[in-house]
């Protein structure tokens, strides 16, 4: 199955955590599991806190990513619209909240589960887990808010 992030316009598939065209980002894939939609992960040695766990700006950012992946996922199945038809659903974070709920391994991979809770205009609310071996060990909630289309069309003015 094709990755939400594979179907993204080249414009907007630059980001750090999900853009297939960043050769220096993450590039996570989500897909849908059922309801649910799932990224798999694995942690570098240099995504570390402390000896042996990954440091929060790295779940932070997974879950970000996961979750705008899977508000433009949900935003399509509602519409009954396939991944590659236009105009193309893309989200930006307009909120993150995370609570940590236990350190996070570096040793493994991880698993990152969200569902789409609430879609309301150009809005869709997600939440999201991190799994480190089963156990969930982050929780967090995405405003995702659909980009404009001419967003991203262009690069920034001036000064701006």
């Amino acid at each position: 199955m094709d990755a939400f992030q594979d179907h993204y316009p080249d414009a907007v598939a630059h980001c750090y955590g999900c853009g297939r065209l960043n050769a220096h980002g993450h590039r996570i894939k989500t897909v849908w599991d059922g309801d649910e939609t799932v990224t798999r992960f694995t942690p570098e040695p240099y995504h570390t806190a402390i000896p042996g766990f990954v440091y929060g700006g790295l779940v932070a950012s997974l879950i970000d990513c996961h979750s705008t992946a899977t508000a433009a996922a949900a935003m399509y199945r509602h519409d009954g619209r396939g991944l590659d038809t236009l105009p193309a659903f893309r989200f930006v974070t307009g909120s993150l909240h995370v609570d940590y709920l236990k350190p996070t391994p570096i040793d493994g991979a991880l698993e990152i589960r969200g569902r789409a809770v609430e879609i309301k205009g150009r809005k869709v609310v997600v939440e999201t887990e991190v799994r480190a071996g089963g156990v969930v060990t982050a929780r967090g909630t995405v405003v995702a808010v659909q980009m404009p289309a001419d967003f991203g069309s262009g690069p920034p003015a001036p000064g701006g």
